[in-house]
């Protein structure tokens, strides 16, 4: 029987080149998430930066996000203005918030000055982050919006797995070669610099995909007046994200997603500086082992999506994800356990986890909440998870200056301090036990609610 293509949507060639040209943008945004994790060391050598700077540094992603609530705005203007206008805007932020970034880090011309008793480097190079973020951050919710509305019944998972796992790419290559960019360029400013060109290329290929956004809306459009079809859906409404906030199985994910992504992306923060002290990895090769975890993820991920694209087990696979997260986490704040083929077997293991929770939360959601609420459903989310990415960075940072310090050690040539991760580690681990309560509770909810949540995503 021949099948009739009657959207855009409903060609595989079209709809996995659309998720192609959205996943390489996000590829490019988390290089510049993590590219400056691995430099940490080089921070404290070349520009004198303390750890309690650095974590305010990293915190600053989330500040615009969650003081300002850019996110949920970014998620309204989603809603109301659409995928193509929300997502070519987000790409520019991202653009403009790494010039700033690279201009502070880069520039000599703040050597000496303070902002607030802060050095002005690190305030500066911090709203350039914080920009970023918000950028970032917007352009996460759109492209999830994006693989709802290209496959919704179809191999929703797998695509936001195969999504997730090529942002991924750009966390591991953020890991493994922004140390070597570095000292081959000159400085630990480079990597920014490369970073800023990919973002560049990242926005030209959003607006690639603008075109296919709109041939596809064309085509909906076409079907619809064929079929004598009317949209009688309401558009978005304030009155929505009222809705949204007293659903308790919104709350159960979005309470999941920041605890675990606070155990997870802080941790990656600090994960090459934990290699350093605590296994006494040359700071040369110590962002390879954390970059392991996303490597793991790449191929994990899409994986574990397909799984509960045909089987289901979504809220089952989130239990199994958080119960890694805290059995890594407890082995990393063992303080005896320092062999390097520990750490990279623990790395292994916390990819696994780490593929695990997104492959099922992510598409969960569009289960839970209605689809012209889903921008503003996933900003939400989003907003709560940039909290704890906003605040655990600075927390560890704080934490290993005032409690972890102890002495210090040399890298290349210079005089740098020794950290203790004991603490911080059962820190996260914590988040963990959190995070597992949470996916308990959204089992439960949805075993109560029948949002189908162990059921497969493929309509047969």
């Amino acid at each position: 029987m021949e099948t009739i293509t009657n959207t855009l949507r409903d060609s595989k060639v079209a709809r996995w080149s659309a998720l192609a040209l959205i996943a390489f943008t996000m590829l490019c945004g988390y290089y510049l998430t993590d590219v400056m994790a691995p430099l940490k060391p080089m921070l404290e050598k070349e520009l004198l930066w303390s750890s309690s700077e650095y974590g305010f540094f990293t915190s600053a992603y989330g500040w615009f996000n969650v003081f300002i609530l850019m996110l949920i705005f970014g998620g309204i203007i989603l809603d109301k203005m659409g995928i193509r206008f929300t997502g070519i805007m987000s790409a520019i932020i991202m653009v403009i918030g790494t010039a700033i970034k690279y201009w502070a880090v880069s520039t000599q011309s703040l050597d000496g000055q303070t902002i607030l008793g802060m050095k002005s480097q690190v305030v500066i190079a911090g709203l350039g982050f914080a920009t970023f973020g918000v950028g970032v951050e917007t352009a996460g919710i759109t492209v999830s919006k994006t693989i709802v509305k290209w496959f919704k019944g179809k191999e929703m998972a797998l695509a936001m797995g195969l999504e997730m796992a090529t942002a991924r790419i750009g966390t591991t290559l953020a890991l493994t070669t922004s140390v070597p960019i570095a000292r081959a360029l000159g400085g630990v400013s480079k990597p920014i610099l490369v970073c800023l060109i990919m973002l560049c290329i990242g926005l030209i290929s959003f607006l690639v995909y603008t075109f296919m956004d709109r041939k596809l809306d064309k085509s909906i459009a076409e079907e619809a007046e064929k079929n004598n079809v009317t949209d009688s859906e309401e558009s978005f409404s304030v009155k929505d994200i009222f809705r949204i906030i007293t659903n308790r199985g919104w709350w159960y994910i979005a309470l999941l997603c920041v605890l675990f992504y606070s155990a997870v992306f802080p941790f990656l923060k600090y994960a090459t500086d934990l290699m350093v002290n605590k296994f006494q990895v040359d700071p040369e090769v110590a962002g390879i082992i954390p970059g392991m975890l996303p490597f793991g993820t790449m191929i994990l991920t899409p994986l574990f999506g397909n799984m509960y694209d045909r089987k289901g087990k979504g809220a089952s696979i989130m239990i199994l994800g958080a119960l890694l997260l805290i059995f890594v986490h407890a082995m990393f704040s063992i303080p005896f356990l320092t062999a390097t083929p520990v750490a990279l077997v623990l790395i292994i293991i916390l990819g696994i986890g780490f593929s695990l929770v997104p492959s099922a939360m992510w598409p969960s959601v569009p289960k839970i909440i209605p689809e012209k609420q889903l921008g503003t459903a996933y900003a939400l989310i989003f907003w709560v998870q940039n909290i704890g990415l906003m605040l655990v960075p600075a927390l560890i940072g704080w934490v290993l200056d005032k409690f972890c310090v102890t002495g210090t050690h040399m890298i290349d040539g210079v005089q740098v301090p020794s950290y203790n991760y004991t603490l911080p580690m059962i820190i996260f681990t914590c988040f963990g036990i959190i995070a597992l309560v949470f996916a308990l509770l959204l089992k439960a909810e949805d075993k109560k609610k029948g949002y189908g949540l162990e059921m497969p995503n493929i309509k047969k």
